[in-house]
């Protein structure tokens, strides 16, 4: 595994995953969202931010975080392993509201923008990224599901269900237990490839 794509809803952990994946293989971590926003949370133009990804991606191994769309085309074909978190929405949500609360109650700037959460915006405005949340899980998961399904072929898929999948993945040293679970079959509901 030297180039890892994570996917998974909003507030599904995947930057504490990369990270943790990162101090494990020493991969650079990629955060799309660093590459997509601006200051006052305006994303930048289209060819820009695929601008900005190519040249991130272009050498090396690395780990790269995020779910967007518009760089797919870029990001997984030249990914060997994916990994989807796929937690319940529950779990999802409550993780997401006190990462919110956290980052509005402390000004925590984000991605070196200058964009800081507000609890307005988070909680009361239709740039909620709660909203966002419940919005985009189940569609995320439909799509993920037959995205993951059709790349198995070609690519390691690690789909991580539960808080304790994922600590089994990152302790039972992410290498082995891929190759551990690519060996014993394909999909069977916890993608695996």
């Amino acid at each position: 595994m030297k180039r890892i794509v994570v996917i998974g809803t909003t507030g599904s952990g995947k930057s504490r995953l990369a990270e943790e994946l990162s101090q494990r293989t020493g991969l650079r971590i990629i955060e799309l969202d660093a590459l997509y926003w601006g200051s006052d949370w305006q994303g930048v133009p289209l060819e820009l931010f695929r601008h900005r990804v190519e040249r991130e991606i272009r050498d090396g191994g690395w780990i790269v975080v995020g779910n967007y769309g518009q760089v797919r085309d870029l990001v997984w074909p030249a990914a060997d392993t994916l990994i989807w978190l796929d937690l319940p929405f529950p779990l999802v949500m409550s993780r997401l509201v006190r990462r919110t609360v956290r980052r509005a109650v402390t000004k925590q700037n984000l991605w070196g923008t200058g964009n800081t959460e507000s609890l307005v915006r988070s909680f009361f405005s239709r740039q909620s990224i709660l909203w966002w949340a419940v919005k985009t899980h189940r569609r995320n998961r439909q799509r993920f599901t037959a995205e993951c399904g059709s790349l198995a072929k070609d690519k390691k898929v690690v789909r991580l269900q539960s808080p304790r999948e994922v600590k089994r993945f990152v302790q039972g040293g992410v290498i082995a237990s891929s190759e551990s679970r690519r060996a014993r079959g394909a999909i069977d509901g916890r993608a695996d490839r």
